[in-house]
């Protein structure tokens, strides 16, 4: 997405005329304003947006509120940053009605998985591009409210189809020609990525299929040559080790079948600046007796923790879409283990934005894009705070409102 020139556009607008919708100012005044993850709270504060951008941050009395804008009363809530959810996917029922369906129940479910969560950008890791890209086209054009949504095509590798997706399309690469076809391919229908399956379930008491590193590679070489990153979803030691040497950017989940990494792997990811979306809830809620499930948990657990004190960038990611488990509860309380308050703040925020240089995103700062959440209370004192969300506000256009 070229926000560069749509920022422009906006900006002309508001010269040439006060109607246009888009550069409307908005206000945020009088709660508690975390700035950034590592900064301290801002009480009382002031944030004055127009034309989708930040334009001043402040305490009250230290800002001039303009006399035509719309201001949110935050009194006794937090404002911080818009909220990255790097893994989710636009596979439900709901998007195949994306391209010419009536809007109001696609808000309706984005609001549901998505926007009421806080979410403002979004990576799609899978979903069929004749409705992923239609959907992104009527976000942008506001016909549906939504979030930035990136997307991602995905291969797998030769005999891969997934258990869980039996009925699914699956592009298989066999050599490196396929896969270097494919990724040229989806890259130019305009998706933002690639996604590779370095590891596939197949099933129980079945072997996991791994992708060769010649397949992985060709794939990424592709991207990275168009500045597009690459993901990986592995599921043994196999499948990270190809991820390290075909050189993929983003790890899409931690793996429950290894016993954390080893000093080896982390020193390589660091190296490599290698980030992880860790998915913790995702394992949380597999159908197996409860012990195992909570063994699972511990593992991945560490993985995180591991990943995260070697300097790894950690990305807030939950596979949902995928999965039904809309509520961000669950996956705050399970990185809390690892992590602490302002960690987990920084995976949805400054972290991503980092990772994927938005350099106008991540922060509340005067010049940033003016992608942000009102919570209901303090998430650097209770991490499930960051469910809880009054407003979401993307590009200074109000995209949920708690009723």
């Amino acid at each position: 997405m070229n926000r560069n020139w749509l920022r422009a556009a906006s900006l002309l607008c508001l010269l040439v005329s006060s109607a246009c919708a888009y550069a409307q100012t908005l206000v945020l005044k009088g709660g508690s304003l975390y700035a950034s993850p590592e900064a301290a709270p801002v009480s009382d504060a002031v944030i004055v947006t127009t034309a989708g951008v930040i334009i001043a941050v402040g305490r009250a009395g230290e800002v001039q509120i303009p006399q035509d804008a719309r201001v949110i009363d935050c009194t006794g809530k937090t404002v911080v940053a818009g909220f990255w959810n790097s893994h989710v996917h636009f596979t439900e029922a709901v998007w195949t009605t994306a391209a010419n369906g009536p809007a109001e129940p696609l808000t309706a479910h984005m609001q549901e998985m998505l926007t009421r969560w806080g979410f403002t950008t979004v990576w799609s890791l899978g979903a069929n591009p004749a409705n992923a890209l239609p959907l992104r086209r009527r976000v942008n054009a506001d016909e549906v409210s939504g979030p930035n949504i990136f997307l991602l095509g995905s291969i797998f590798p030769r005999d891969g189809r997934p258990a869980y997706l039996p009925n699914a399309t699956i592009p298989e690469a066999a050599t490196p020609e396929d896969a270097a076809r494919m990724a040229r391919e989806s890259l130019q229908i305009g998706l933002d990525g690639i996604k590779l399956f370095t590891g596939v379930y197949k099933g129980e008491d079945k072997p996991v299929v791994n992708m060769d590193v010649a397949v992985a590679k060709a794939a990424v070489d592709v991207a990275h040559a168009q500045g597009k990153p690459v993901f990986a979803h592995p599921q043994n030691a196999a499948g990270i080790e190809a991820v390290i040497a075909a050189g993929v950017d983003v790890m899409a989940h931690t793996v429950a079948g290894q016993r954390g990494y080893t000093a080896e792997q982390l020193a390589r990811f660091k190296q490599q600046n290698i980030a992880l979306t860790p998915t913790l809830s995702l394992f949380a809620k597999l159908p197996l007796p409860a012990q195992i499930v909570e063994n699972i948990v511990d593992n991945i657990v560490g993985q995180l923790k591991g990943f995260s004190d070697s300097g790894g960038a950690v990305l807030f990611g939950t596979d949902v879409g995928y999965i039904q488990l809309y509520d961000t509860t669950l996956e705050y309380e399970l990185m809390h283990r690892a992590l602490s308050e302002r960690q987990v703040l920084a995976s949805l925020t400054t972290n991503p934005a980092a990772y994927f240089k938005a350099a106008k995103k991540g922060r509340v700062e005067a010049g940033f894009d003016a992608d942000l959440v009102i919570l209901e209370g303090d998430p650097i004192a209770d991490v499930r705070n960051l469910a809880k969300v009054a407003t979401t506000i993307r590009a200074g256009q109000v995209i949920y409102q708690k009723p």
